[in-house]
């Protein structure tokens, strides 16, 4: 098997092109990027930007939230936990809409329901000064919509990206995420200063999510020709049987070593998101402060995911770059203790948030990039989705808990929530020691994909793990219609 990289030279219509290794015959493969790619890849990003601004709606204005609605704040919590809870029910939906559709129908049904829920959201809480009820019912229809865009993409970078650009590909998408977390924490505080406010606030994110989800219906679903020697396939016939696919991933040790950090981080920082104004207010930290607390917390994250992941692209050190935000990740979160009861006021707790911020999003797009590498050749969403599902999972417990954690009206001060973030340090620390010990105890962990592109016939050794491992002799990828490695089907273009 060759094996030289695809090589990159400019094609017909400005559009940039990977070819072949130049010792393939006149009827090998030919592959191509094509900057069309930019217009699905930016329809996911507005829809995850929405799809997050949503989530945090109320819960940077949870006091003057509650006071509009007459309800309490851990009423006002539900409005996070219902619509994570929304996120596990509709996934599995979303791993056979993924998989057997691909991106654009994901992409279009996300816009529907961003588009259902957001009006009737709006209706709840302009009509009779507040229906609590309806109001709910739209943000549970809102996070039914969040597994479509926020599980994509990782299946779009591999359908219309190169090996070289995957991991930004993931990263700009995946990020935008709590980009409109942070767009949330910071505008709404300032839409919303009054009781009276609210609806309006409402009706501001309901016009931008209107127009963000008009685009979906006219992306393309899939590039003419794939990007690489890697790439999904594009036709559904093509790919591994879901079962069977499921089956291996779950049997997979590393998977699993990755899947309980991740749930564990994912939850921590949503709960954190959610209820950062609770945890500072009883220090006399305002609703505004509280917010660009959470700014902070995604915007150095974006910053420093920026940097990481062209550097993760270009180099593919995907598990040292774990290991070494992992830890960092853990302190953040033991400091996070500590930070808003400082004599040096709200300035820790900045510092504090924008490191926790800048760990936790530089890991993210790495995670799921090397996810992708160990569990390949099985579709890139399978792994990616099941993830996402823990970590909501997870956050709405840990919403519910680190809730009932809070103090009493006589501690001091009165309704901190210092328990419930020595509760999150815990599970930050225990979850320090699965990335570390990928690849440890004589497992060697091969990244399959990065071996695809390269040329690299994927054979099985004992103890390997991913491309190909998991048993003796040649029992990687053998054709493009023979079996794979684990009798699932090939589901991958080859240079031959």
């Amino acid at each position: 098997m060759d094996s030289k990289h695809p090589q990159y030279s400019s094609g017909v219509h400005n559009e940039s092109i990977t070819a072949a290794s130049t010792d393939l015959p006149p009827s090998g493969p030919v592959y191509k990027v094509y900057k069309r790619r930019f217009w699905g890849l930016a329809q996911l990003v507005l829809l995850n930007i929405v799809v997050s601004w949503d989530w945090l709606t109320f819960s940077s204005i949870s006091t003057t939230a509650a006071q509009h609605f007459g309800v309490t704040e851990s009423a006002i919590n539900w409005m996070s936990t219902g619509y994570l809870f929304a996120f596990c029910v509709a996934s599995p939906v979303v791993i056979v809409t993924l998989n057997k559709g691909g991106p654009k129908p994901a992409i279009i049904t996300t816009s529907a329901l961003l588009l259902v829920g957001n009006w009737i959201r709006y209706a709840g809480t302009r009509a009779g000064g507040g229906i609590f009820g309806v109001a709910m019912f739209g943000q549970i229809l809102i996070g039914l919509a969040q597994p479509f865009c926020l599980s994509a993409p990782t299946r779009y970078s591999d359908l219309w990206f190169s090996d070289q650009g995957r991991t930004s590909a993931t990263a700009v998408a995946t990020l935008a995420n709590p980009l409109g977390a942070a767009l949330g924490e910071l505008i709404d505080s300032f839409w919303a200063t009054k009781p009276s406010d609210v609806p309006n606030m409402v009706l501001y994110i309901t016009i931008i999510a209107t127009i963000a989800s008009l685009p979906s219906f006219f992306i393309p679903s899939h590039p003419p020709t794939p990007p690489s020697a890697s790439s999904t396939p594009l036709h559904p016939t093509d790919h591994a049987p879901l079962l069977p696919a499921l089956g291996h991933l779950f049997s997979t040790l590393e998977f699993y070593l990755i899947l309980i950090p991740f749930s564990i981080y994912v939850g921590l920082f949503n709960s954190v998101s959610s209820l950062l104004n609770q945890i500072l207010s009883p220090y006399d930290f305002s609703e505004t402060e509280a917010g660009i607390a959470g700014g902070l917390l995604i915007i150095i994250g974006l910053i420093s995911s920026a940097i990481i992941s062209p550097l993760t692209d270009r180099y593919k050190h995907y598990l040292p770059t774990i290991r070494l935000l992992v830890p960092i990740i853990a302190v953040s979160y033991i400091a996070l203790i500590f930070a808003p009861a400082s004599p040096l006021g709200i300035v820790p707790s900045y510092v504090v948030c924008a490191l926790l911020g800048a760990a936790s999003f530089g890991l993210l797009p790495v995670v799921l990039e090397y996810l992708v590498e160990i569990t390949y050749p099985l579709e890139p969403e399978l792994g990616s989705t099941v993830c996402w599902v823990g970590g909501q999972l997870l956050g709405a417990v840990f919403i519910l808990i680190q809730d009932a954690l809070r103090a009493g009206e006589d501690a001091r001060p009165s309704g901190n929530m210092r328990n419930s973030l020595v509760f999150g340090a815990v599970l930050a620390g225990v979850a320090v020691p699965g990335p570390l010990v990928i690849g440890c105890f004589g497992r060697r962990v091969r990244r399959g994909r990065v071996d695809m592109e390269r040329g690299v016939e994927l054979v099985g050794e004992p103890g390997d793990v991913g491309g190909g491992g998991g048993g003796g002799g040649n029992d990687g990828v053998e054709g493009e219609t023979g079996k794979g490695r684990f009798g699932l089907g090939v589901r991958r273009y080859l240079s031959r």
